[in-house]
């Protein structure tokens, strides 16, 4: 499901093709094995998103076993494995067994990309729902992915982090959940905010790093979540999800929960159950006591994820202007702490010197996320407040 759709010569009509289902639809859509190119997966999502699906991107260089997680945790309908390197045969009926050992083995399995013709019966015969050779249509993968809506039930059997992402997928959708539900607010739950572009997502996913390798030495650090928001289109209702892009799932494993939710504007409706549903999933050293929400890109008025969490930090990076012009953003009076990541680009010293004008005794903490500069300084204050 890759480079086929790269070479469209019309533009792809924006509208919502999913009226009448009973519910938007969730596709992961991610590549196994080792091949590196995505321009023709990035067609598909848009795609997808266009027509009014909520598409979660888990990137390049995914395993069997990373894909599977993450469907599970994101409640999805299916996933859309993209192959071009010749594995397809392997990686598919692995994924397959995957599935069913993260407790989701219902998820369908779509796949796409350089499929020989007489590979697809073997494929459908070893479990995969349907193939997607070279020459398909951006219509046909619409249509597939619609087509593994099926009714959402309150239970998905007696895995605790599968049922916990049905939970999440029922509360955000405004429908009832389980009585016997369990709830408890977890220990810590941080919120990283800041305007488009600043890193957050990077961020978050050195921090949930960090704290999971900080937790293999000390178990009473129990487990970290990430509920993370991106925004819903206003024209189809669809979304594109790639929070997951900047996470190395394939060493992390089962250690970090990660859920994606799409929103328009800043309605987190549902968020403090959502929290409660991750602090209530899991006992013992697998409990989750720690929840880090990452907000959309907030602007200066975006302001309510202050009233869901414990701990606000705002992400800041060099060129978003002087002392006066940061002094009229509303953002920066929900701060508990201050992050200038992109530390290492041209400004980083006139930032934290216009920064500390607002600031007051409010902590700066200076990082480069992409390389880990500085994450483990940040995580310590937010676990010590």
């Amino acid at each position: 499901m890759a480079q086929q759709l790269g070479t469209a010569t019309s533009e792809f009509e924006k509208i919502d093709r999913c009226e009448g289902l009973d519910h938007r639809p969730r596709v992961l859509l991610g590549k196994m094995g080792l091949d590196g190119h995505d321009r023709g997966v990035k067609v598909i999502a848009r795609a997808l998103r266009d027509s009014g699906i909520h598409v979660i991107y888990s990137g390049l260089w995914q395993t069997p076993e990373s894909l599977a997680i993450s469907a599970r945790d994101e409640d999805v309908d299916c996933i859309a494995a993209s192959m071009m390197s010749n594995s397809h045969l392997v990686l598919g009926p692995k994924l397959i067994e995957s599935l069913a050992k993260v407790g989701r083995g219902d998820i369908p399995v779509l796949m796409g990309g350089i499929l020989p013709a007489e590979d697809i019966p073997v494929l459908k015969d070893k479990g995969v729902r349907a193939c997607f050779p070279t020459g398909t249509g951006l219509l046909d993968v619409v249509e597939a992915v619609k087509s593994c809506v099926a009714p959402i039930g309150q239970s998905v059997g007696g895995h605790a982090t599968a049922q916990l992402a049905r939970d999440i997928s029922l509360v955000h959708d405004g429908r009832p959940i389980r009585t016997d539900a369990r709830k408890r607010r977890p220990g810590r739950v941080i919120g990283i905010t800041g305007s488009p572009g600043a890193g957050k997502s990077t961020l978050v996913a050195q921090l949930a790093g960090e704290y999971s390798r900080r937790a293999e030495k000390d178990p009473t650090l129990g487990r970290c979540a990430v509920v993370a928001f991106d925004p819903k289109s206003p024209i189809t209702g669809g979304a594109l999800l790639g929070d997951r892009l900047r996470v190395d799932f394939n060493n992390l494993g089962e250690k970090v929960f990660y859920r994606s939710l799409a929103i328009r504007g800043e309605d987190y409706h549902g968020l403090d159950e959502v929290v409660e549903l991750i602090g209530g999933a899991c006992s013992g050293t697998d409990a989750f006591e720690t929840v880090f929400i990452e907000t959309v890109g907030a602007g200066q008025n975006e302001t309510l994820v202050r009233e869901h969490v414990d701990t606000t930090a705002v992400v800041l990076t060099p060129g978003m202007g002087d002392a006066v012009q940061m002094d009229k953003a509303g953002i920066l009076e929900i701060a508990d702490l201050f992050v200038c990541n992109k530390a290492d680009h041209p400004g980083e010293n006139e930032l934290v010197r216009d920064l500390r004008d607002v600031a007051g005794r409010r902590p700066i903490f200076e990082t480069v996320a992409t390389r880990g500069q500085g994450v483990p300084e940040l995580l310590d204050a937010l676990l010590a407040r």
